[in-house]
């Protein structure tokens, strides 16, 4: 596992123990280079999964990549880590339960908007700013008027 604070791949573990809702392995890891400590969460994935992109371009479905997206969208929010995995794990099962090996990027963009939109008012615009591709102060804007007008449903609200 590669350090997220130097790119060290010489990490060892200190700690393993199931999380609560025991999807996953919770190991606390320390850096053999720079001695940072931080936590991975592990997983069974249970089929292999494929993203349709927009260009039509096929790629094999990323956790991680899933997973820094949305932490990018979280950073510097007041967010526990364990509720944030909680919801990757949720993205995750959704799109494993929707019957088909193919997902399309969208349907995952959804997902997860769905789950920011619960979780953290500015994370889930944050991600909706790239995921929409906003180009000017004035998407920004529109976005959020029609969020509180309650155009913008998600999950919750239906």
């Amino acid at each position: 596992m590669r350090c997220p604070y130097c790119g060290n791949d010489d990490t060892q573990v200190k700690d393993s123990r199931p999380t609560e809702d025991s999807n996953a392995i919770r190991r606390r890891r320390v850096c053999n280079g720079c001695g940072g400590r931080f936590t991975t969460f592990e997983r069974v994935q249970l089929r292999d999964l494929t993203v349709v992109k927009k260009s039509g371009r096929k790629v094999p479905f990323d956790r991680e990549k899933l997973s820094r997206s949305i932490y990018t969208a979280l950073r510097k929010r007041q967010v526990d880590p364990e509720t944030v995995e909680r919801m990757i794990s949720g993205v995750v099962r959704q799109l494993e339960s929707v019957g088909d090996v193919e997902v399309s990027s969208d349907q995952i963009g959804e997902y997860v908007m769905d789950g920011l939109k619960g979780l953290d008012d500015v994370a889930f615009v944050r991600f909706a700013s790239v995921y929409k591709n906003f180009a000017r102060a004035e998407d920004f804007q529109s976005f959020l008027e029609t969020l509180e007008s309650g155009e913008i449903l998600v999950e919750d609200d239906k």
